[in-house]
């Protein structure tokens, strides 16, 4: 299977002030991100707020990102679900409508703690999508599911044929690299915190991955890879400290999906609200953030339309 290199993206979806799904801003939304330098996007996850989306509003978002994906544009859907037959039937439509590829958490209820029962979770999904690559998208933090992905490797090698391999957004660089590792590299290991980018790249040989961040600050986390290809390490340094420093910022103001989201109409295209149980940026945080962003010089370091 191909292999992705460089960064994908992990879109916010966006919302009408009352809370529905709008697609209006998707065409404008995925330009911006080719002209900044991803190389596609994997929607409906995290990011996305996808476990608040009904079934028909995933297939709508899907629908709507593939009309408006660039020449190259990588679409991955995830379609992870506390319901493994609806993941299913939303991996056979991310096929039907030609999506690069297909991904999915661990289901947050119920918890799954065995290695054998995710891996048949990823089973039952990856089938519904046989001719895409499939991904595990291991993120403990969001589902309890602290599991050694290594083991997960094993359990699916030979056995779930279009298992391409994990997004890992975790912590542990050891164990990121032991996977990339396996069998010389069989699996595609995408790096999963912006945080830690080049560290990943000098010491898991990390090729691709994917991210929150770049939704608003691609130019720099792009501009790392670039830098370490080039090898200028200390510009690498200095964007990645850089990065770090936003997402201090937006540790203050609830994470990337709500801090993260209201950035975006700072920069220029209002996505909306969240969705419950996430609460919303209020105005009088918009005001210190946008300070806060000032502060580190972020409008001149951002994402440009």
């Amino acid at each position: 299977m191909e292999k992705i290199t460089g960064l994908i993206d992990a879109p916010f979806t966006p919302f009408t002030p009352s809370g529905e799904v709008d697609l209006a801003p998707i065409p404008r939304y995925a330009a911006m991100l080719a002209k900044n330098g991803l190389k596609g996007v994997f929607i409906n996850g995290s990011s996305g707020e996808g476990y608040m989306l009904t079934d028909e509003e995933r297939i709508a978002l899907a629908e709507a990102w593939m009309k408006a994906a660039p020449a190259g544009f990588k679409v991955i859907v995830h379609v992870g679900s506390c319901c493994a037959r609806a993941s299913r039937r939303l991996a056979e439509h991310a096929q039907s409508i030609g999506a690069w590829g297909i991904g999915a958490m661990a289901t947050p209820f119920p918890k799954i703690g065995r290695i054998e029962e995710l891996a048949k979770y990823c089973e039952e999904i990856a089938c519904g999508a046989p001719d895409l690559p499939f991904y595990y998208y291991h993120i403990p933090a969001f589902n309890g599911a602290f599991l050694p992905m290594l083991d997960l490797l094993k359990a699916v090698d030979g056995r779930i044929p279009n298992f391409a391999g994990i997004k890992y957004t975790f912590e542990s660089l050891y164990e990121y690299n032991q996977c990339r590792l396996y069998k010389n590299g069989r699996f595609d290991m995408l790096h999963g915190q912006d945080e830690t980018i080049l560290p990943s790249l000098a010491m898991g040989g990390a090729q691709g991955g994917i991210g929150g961040t770049t939704n608003y600050n691609g130019r720099c986390l792009v501009g790392i890879i670039d830098a370490w290809k080039a090898g200028d390490l200390e510009k690498a340094r200095e964007l990645q400290n850089y990065a770090q420093e936003v997402i201090n910022v937006i540790c203050r103001f609830r994470g990337n999906i709500v801090g993260g989201k209201r950035i975006m109409k700072l920069i220029g295209l209002d996505l909306g609200p969240n969705r419950t149980p996430f609460r919303t940026v209020e105005p009088a945080e918009e005001a210190e953030l946008r300070r806060q962003l000032e502060e580190i010089d972020f409008f001149n370091r951002c994402n440009v339309f």
